[in-house]
């Protein structure tokens, strides 16, 4: 899925709130520079030991502190991990497919034939946003047409021929809401993903790297496991929306995502994730490289337990996950209890 890497500066990228971080990261990478080749007695070794631990004692801080709505925000980082990352880094082997055989190959839905790090072959499909401006124009910023999710459905009936498990990486605002898109039925696509992917016969496991937005994200994101980064939401409206909706006012979008309890903890709480992936401190974006590693591995963990059951006892428990989803019981939810034979 190749789409060429940008350059950021880091400070302007930052935001409000992790400003002083990056602040303190580029006096630090400029101090080892000028370090570079000196003798450790050098006193600057001394002042650099200073900076790091001040930097990290301000990074706790600020992880510590972090509201719902700034997690969003880190969930929407222009430097954060995207589905090309993680392809580069979790794959040896990528071979994309396109098209929907109807209409045309949106390039806001990625899918192609894969091999893991780990040697297994999956299909891996994704809501692709780009990591330059003119890539997340050619992408619609992940948000997708009807034809993207046909051409998501399409090759997830050709893995199920081939036997081959599914992986979805989930970072949408949403879908594409425009005349075109709702001309070519973006409602009736998203409903027959919704469908045909609960009664699939392979493994499907899904991660919301990002945002996780509305019938776009639910588009490919029927599974048997849901893992959710730390910094990541999944809801049925973006916080924007549902401020619009409700106020009238889409600058009151911080309040609405207090009110929807957009945090991944919740998420965990009712029994919609699987589990929770821990980012590095201070959000994936500081360190792409151990979050896909910690991606890597809890894929591998859920992958190796779904391929063990026969395709009966998985749509079994396809069923029965979904089916629990959504108990109360005396005006709080009721978080799902998983029993051994219930997956």
């Amino acid at each position: 899925m190749a789409l060429s890497k940008s350059k950021h500066d880091p400070l302007k990228n930052a935001l409000a709130f992790e400003r002083p971080v990056w602040e303190l990261d580029l006096k630090i990478a400029a101090l080892t520079a000028e370090l570079d080749g000196k003798d450790e007695s050098d006193e600057g070794h001394g002042r650099l030991a200073e900076l790091v631990a001040q930097r990290d004692e301000l990074l706790a801080e600020v992880q510590a502190g972090l509201s719902v709505w700034q997690r969003i925000q880190i969930s929407r980082h222009v430097d954060r991990p995207v589905a090309g990352d993680y392809a580069e880094l979790l794959c040896t082997e990528v071979l994309e497919l396109h098209g929907d055989r109807h209409y045309a190959d949106d390039k806001a839905i990625f899918v192609g034939l894969a091999t893991l790090t780990s040697g297994r072959r999956i299909l891996l499909v994704a809501h692709r946003k780009g990591r330059t401006t003119s890539e997340r124009i050619e992408c619609n910023w992940g948000c997708a047409h009807p034809e993207g999710y046909r051409k998501a459905l399409r090759c997830m009936q050709l893995a199920e021929k081939l036997g081959l498990p599914i992986v979805t990486l989930i970072n949408t605002p949403g879908a594409y809401p425009g005349v075109g898109a709702e001309e070519r039925g973006q409602a009736s696509a998203i409903a027959w993903n919704i469908l045909e992917m609960s009664r699939l016969r392979v493994p499907v496991v899904s991660i919301v790297i990002g945002e996780g937005g509305s019938g776009g994200a639910l588009g490919i994101g029927v599974c048997d496991r849901l893992l959710v980064l730390e910094n990541s939401y999944y809801s049925v409206i973006s916080p924007e929306g549902c401020a619009s909706i409700l106020w009238k006012d889409g600058g009151r979008a911080e309040e609405a995502a207090s009110a929807l309890k957009l945090g991944s903890d919740f998420l965990l709480e009712v029994g919609i994730a699987d589990e929770v992936l821990a980012e590095p401190v201070g959000g994936a974006h500081r360190d792409k490289r151990a979050m896909a590693e910690t991606v890597a591995e809890a894929l591998e963990r859920y992958l190796a337990e779904l391929v063990a059951l026969d395709a009966d006892q998985l749509l079994a428990r396809r069923r029965a996950r979904y089916r629990a989803v959504g108990r109360f019981r005396g005006g709080e939810p009721q978080k799902v209890a998983r029993s051994a034979n219930q997956g």
